[in-house]
């Protein structure tokens, strides 16, 4: 067992639309996963508008851009037979067309400007394909994205990435 911890994530997206990766804890390879331990963590004292209507912003069509917070708004990208449709819902021909976009621009490190909404767009096509194939257990997680296997782990080898971390 080794004693290495790997940064755990979440995407946060400001009101001026970037997305940043806030840390919230480390992960420790335990036998066959992994044990998760979190950083201290608040609740805000006022209520985020802009999570309270997901939907009137993604009906609105403004995106263009796949992935987004809160589970019930996500939309497909501007192109492709269902651009701008409803992830939730979609067939699973079209939710596996828009992952494998995903996944090639992903794949592509001329397009790293764009990996952040592609990771978030692949999770919530993933978090549909599961929701359809049973993958949700009525837990309450419907909106969740899956979790991350190992090959989310392979980026960028830095090793000290922790110098940035806000706690």
């Amino acid at each position: 067992m080794s004693d290495q911890g790997y940064p755990v994530t979440v995407a946060v997206r400001r009101p001026d639309g970037r997305v940043e990766q806030v840390r919230v804890g480390t992960a420790f390879r335990n036998g066959e996963g992994f044990t998760l331990k979190l950083g201290e963590m608040s609740i805000g004292s006022a209520p985020d508008a802009a999570a309270a209507a997901p939907r009137r912003a993604a009906a609105s069509g403004g995106g263009g851009g796949g992935g987004g917070g809160g589970g019930a708004g996500e939309v497909f990208p501007n192109y492709g037979r269902s651009k701008g449709g409803p992830i939730r819902g979609a067939s699973m021909g079209d939710l596996e067309y828009y992952a494998n976009g995903a996944r090639r621009s992903l794949a592509d490190p001329s397009k790293s400007r764009w990996h952040d909404r592609e990771r978030q767009l692949l999770a919530s096509i993933e978090a549909e394909i599961a929701r359809q194939r049973g993958g949700d257990t009525g837990g309450g997680g419907e909106n969740e994205p899956p979790p991350h296997g190992d090959d989310d782990f392979g980026g960028g080898g830095g090793g000290n990435d922790d110098d940035s971390i806000p706690f």
